[in-house]
C-alpha cells in the first residue's frame, strides 16, 4: 500500500474518533476515488504515491470548480463547504507554486527550449519541459495560460 493512501486511512480513523464529520466525509470521498482508480481498467492494480496524489489533485480541482458553480448559482453555503473540502485535500498535496514562481519557470523553459522565436508553435516544447517540473504543484490551465502569455499569443 502506498504511504499516502495509508496516511489517508489513518487520518480518516482519527477524524471519525474526533467526530470531525467534514474531514471524515472528505477523506471517505477521496479514498473511494482512489479505490475506483485502482479497479478501473481491465485489471485491478495498487496505485503508487504519485498516482494517489494525482487522484487527490483531481478531486481538489473538482471541489474548486464546484465552489465556483455554487457561487454563480447564488448558493454560498454549498460553495463554502466545497472550499472547506478543498482545503482539507490540500494538506495531502505538495505546496502550490505562486504566480511569480510559475512565471519564472516558464521564462526558464522558453529560454532552454529556444521556443521564443517559434511563437505559439513552440508551446508544445515548453509545456513538455514544464509538465514534469510542475506536476501536482500548479494547475495545467494556469500553466498553459502563462506559457501563451509569454510566447505572445
Amino acid at each position: 500500500m502506498s504511504d499516502l493512501k495509508d496516511r489517508l486511512r489513518q487520518d480518516l480513523t482519527t477524524a471519525i474518533k474526533a467526530r470531525d464529520s467534514l474531514r471524515a466525509s472528505t477523506l471517505r470521498m477521496v479514498i473511494a476515488a482512489i479505490s475506483k482508480a485502482e479497479t478501473a481498467g481491465k485489471q485491478a492494480k495498487e496505485l503508487t504515491d504519485a498516482e494517489v496524489q494525482s487522484v487527490i489533485t483531481s478531486e481538489s480541482k473538482k471541489r474548486r470548480e464546484a465552489a465556483e458553480a455554487y457561487d454563480s448559482g447564488n448558493r454560498p453555503e454549498l460553495a463554502a463547504k466545497e472550499r472547506d473540502e478543498a482545503v482539507i485535500l490540500s494538506h495531502y498535496l505538495p505546496a502550490q507554486l505562486s504566480t511569480d514562481e510559475v512565471s519564472a519557470l516558464v521564462s526558464e523553459a522558453i529560454a532552454e527550449s529556444g521556443a521564443a522565436e517559434d511563437g505559439m508553435r513552440g508551446m508544445g516544447k515548453v509545456m513538455g519541459l514544464l509538465k514534469p517540473r510542475t506536476e501536482g504543484r500548479v494547475d495545467g490551465a494556469a500553466l498553459a495560460a502563462e506559457v501563451r502569455k509569454q510566447l505572445g499569443a
